[in-house]
């Protein structure tokens, strides 16, 4: 029951959070504290040690911290800010962590560029009348759905995670 819960807790959040902020330019509080929660009562069933549960927890404060800081000077959002932090929580702090921080900047950054060409391109007209999202996305005044590049890099980075990783050796057991 604890490795199905952690197989699909944290990537059907980071799927659901990808979604709802290209499609809504949201990402609602809910996912995050269902990540939080979760993490909170799944990593002791998974035999995880104390101090390994507690580096988990630095690394939830270090990139909170960090991110409360983008949020307060506007070049992030709340969700983002929130998510990232919650991802953090589960990932640890750890390599995975980094490899995250360093994905998630590489596809925010191309996401960005996207978005930029798509806001200056011609068939801007054609796309955006049909779908609500789309002429969002089109609005120069609107920001970047970054929650596309959190949940895509949540995911690239999970499998290694120290829970992805039990699960993983547990299911190999079976």
């Amino acid at each position: 029951m604890t490795e199905a819960a952690i197989l699909v807790i944290f990537p059907f959040a980071m799927v659901f959070a990808a979604i709802s902020d290209l499609l809504s330019m949201t990402i609602h509080n809910r996912v995050s504290i269902i990540l939080a929660v979760s993490f909170i009562i799944l990593a002791p069933l998974s035999g995880m040690s104390l101090d390994l549960y507690a580096m988990h927890f630095a690394a939830f404060i270090a990139v909170l911290a960090a991110t409360f800081g983008f949020f307060a000077t506007g070049t992030m959002g709340g969700g983002d800010a929130k998510l990232m932090s919650a991802t953090a929580l589960w990932l640890g702090w750890n390599i995975e962590l980094v490899s995250y921080l360093l994905t998630l900047s590489v596809l925010g950054g191309i996401l960005s560029l996207i978005i930029l060409k798509y806001r200056n391109s011609q068939m801007i007209v054609v796309y955006a009348r049909r779908f609500e999202f789309m002429r969002r996305l089109a609005q120069k005044e609107e920001g970047v759905p970054y929650g596309l590049a959190l949940g895509i890099a949540g995911l690239l980075s999970y499998p290694a995670s120290p829970l992805g990783a039990w699960v993983i050796q547990q299911l190999a057991q079976i």
